[in-house]
């Protein structure tokens, strides 16, 4: 990946795409008072730097979401989670742990592609020695306003407030038809991607795609996020939190943990270690200062485990290229 430095417009717009990832160039310059072309100058340098891209992460309702664990010898962990990391069913994974465990999210879209992978192909894989695989219940993504701590410059409310899209306010539909799996197929590699692209990959004309990819996000079945790697900003330290709460706090933990600024996403899951996040850090320390301050604070926690990421395969949506 090419070295790049981020001066204050480039965090002003990598906040701004976080907000929306499929913000026009234009839309985007007036609330950073640039040019159209100065957006589209500086996203092009980020992102052929390799250090950033816009994604599509469908969200349709029937869609189930697994997390797994799996250990497995020491010369084995890293091959396999490049082999989940190409699957175009896996949303992210992490080598973690020193590089002994593979953490990763699944979203299979077909009962008998999830029952394949986590009762068939995982569990009898040479070389793991230990497999256990956790529902998502509820998922959470912070506020993109929150996104400015991460950048330690970026937006201000009412700049957030003039780019977020609109919520998504029709019901979903019936899942999407194979046209729809098509355009979120490209959307899963480059969220930013043209309307003609989208075209192609579907079969239809650049109108329909257009109304299509509009159904999908007016609906909720699709967002779009970064994938963005830490060196681009200042974040030296990545873990996944594994909290045991009371069940009769767990919605009060949920929305207080999701308001921090570290925390990347949090989910509620299956098994005793009923609440997952995801949090980056400028360095060790501080995360240590994290676990000791805010997440010894949050009510009904009464023990938790951290895994720290020695390495992020995939971090949204499929591989680029």
């Amino acid at each position: 990946m090419e070295s790049v430095a981020l001066d204050r417009l480039d965090r002003r717009l990598v906040h701004a795409l976080k907000v929306d990832g499929r913000a026009s160039f234009a839309r985007i310059g007036a609330v950073l008072g640039v040019s159209d072309q100065t957006v589209a100058r500086r996203y092009g340098r980020l992102r052929s730097s390799g250090g950033l891209r816009v994604v599509g992460v469908p969200e349709w309702f029937a869609m189930e979401q697994w997390f797994f664990r799996l250990r497995s010898t020491p010369d084995a962990a890293a091959p396999i989670a490049e082999a989940l990391a190409r699957r175009t069913d896996t949303y992210w994974v992490h080598l973690v742990s020193g590089g002994s465990e593979v953490l990763c999210s699944t979203r299979p879209d077909t009962r008998a592609s999830r029952d394949a992978l986590l009762l068939g192909k995982l569990p009898r894989t040479p070389r793991i020695t230990d497999f256990t695989a956790h529902q998502l219940l509820c998922g959470y993504e912070p506020d993109p306003a929150l996104f400015r701590h991460r950048l330690g410059d970026g937006l201000d409310p009412a700049e957030v407030d003039a780019l977020r899209p609109p919520a998504p306010t029709e019901p979903p539909p019936l899942p999407p038809d194979d046209a729809d799996r098509a355009i979120l197929a490209v959307l899963g590699r480059d969220g930013r991607a043209g309307y003609a692209e989208l075209a192609r990959a579907a079969g239809c004309s650049e109108s329909t795609a257009r109304r299509r990819l509009d159904a999908l996000r007016s609906t909720g079945q699709v967002r779009f996020d970064l994938d963005l790697v830490n060196n681009l900003i200042d974040v030296d330290t990545t873990a996944m939190l594994f909290l045991s709460v009371l069940p009769s706090e767990l919605f009060a933990a949920a929305e207080q943990l999701i308001r921090q600024a570290p925390v990347n996403f949090a989910a509620a899951v299956t098994g005793p270690n009923n609440l997952i996040a995801s949090v980056s850090c400028p360095s060790a320390r501080a995360l240590f200062e994290y676990l000791g301050g805010p997440i010894g604070r949050l009510p009904g926690v009464t023990g938790y485990e951290t895994a720290p990421s020695v390495r992020v395969l995939k971090r949204h949506g499929q591989l680029d290229g």
